[in-house]
């Protein structure tokens, strides 16, 4: 296989490729991938403080007809997979599935762990501590957002209002949405990417292929033919093999040719003696 000059220059040259391409691939698949995650986490938290700061005049006011009919509504939405507020003991006041209000989670679930892994629960995550990435009970991936809902002053300031202001969460919004459209749009990325570096692999090592055979494997084949002919003692011309191989080919000449003199010599003495 490694035998001709071909092969041995070819073969170096494209698994170097292809293992360089395939590095360079994978950790911009990686990079690319993380952002995308890291942007949807982004749209997912804003989505959440956008519902958490809606329904504070509901909250506020005690009015749990309007609150639960927002998260209905939002329920209903495209891709929303689930949405549900509940207190700092874990309780589902409000979701939309019906089937699970008044139920209490486990602390030690995903999305729960997070805040209560120590003895006193965090009272701040960051955006990307607040994700969590699960197939729910339908078995889709979701990717869900837990969002805690703070006592501000209007909040403990309120006549209605029993929470004091030592309180710093009054409960938690935790929203889910259908992780489809990522895991659709990464492999739309993944098959596009394996597309190029496939092109790129075809045009690096067809150009690499043909340079070398334009610049180096056609003129040492004609270097072969014109040593071989001038061993046979034929005068011939050097061909245009290209400057470093047309002197490599001027020095097997004159060496030729000092050969055969040495031998015209020596088979003339041999006959006068």
């Amino acid at each position: 296989m490694f035998k001709s000059l071909t092969a041995r220059a070819i073969i170096p040259v494209t698994v170097s490729v292809t293992g360089f391409v395939i590095v360079c691939c994978i950790l911009l698949y990686s990079l690319m991938k993380t952002d995308m995650i890291n942007e949807v986490i982004r749209f997912e938290t804003n989505q959440a403080q956008t519902i958490v700061k809606s329904t504070r005049y509901a909250m506020r006011h005690d009015d749990r007809e309007s609150l639960a009919n927002i998260i209905d509504n939002i329920g209903t939405q495209q891709g929303v997979e689930h949405v549900r507020i509940f207190n700092k003991k874990g309780l589902i006041m409000f979701s939309s599935n019906h089937k699970e209000t008044g139920k209490l989670l486990d602390k030690n679930a995903a999305g729960c762990i997070e805040c209560h892994s120590g003895s006193v629960p965090a009272a701040t995550l960051g955006d990307m501590k607040q994700a969590r990435r699960f197939a729910n009970e339908k078995g889709k991936e979701v990717i869900a957002i837990t969002t805690p809902i703070y006592n501000e002053p209007d909040c403990y300031q309120a006549a209605c209002h029993v929470h004091k202001a030592e309180q710093k969460i009054l409960g938690t919004l935790d929203i889910g949405l259908s992780a489809a459209p990522l895991v659709n749009n990464l492999t739309v990325m993944r098959n596009r990417m394996v597309i190029f570096s496939l092109m790129v692999l075809l045009v690096t090592v067809g150009g690499v292929a043909a340079l070398l055979r334009r610049y180096v494997f056609i003129p040492l084949r004609l270097l072969v033919d014109f040593t071989e002919k001038t061993i046979q003692g034929s005068e011939q011309e050097i061909p245009p093999f290209g400057e470093e191989i047309e002197k490599l080919a001027g020095n097997i000449r004159r060496i030729v040719k000092e050969l055969n003199s040495t031998r015209r010599e020596t088979a003339r003495w041999k006959k006068e003696e």
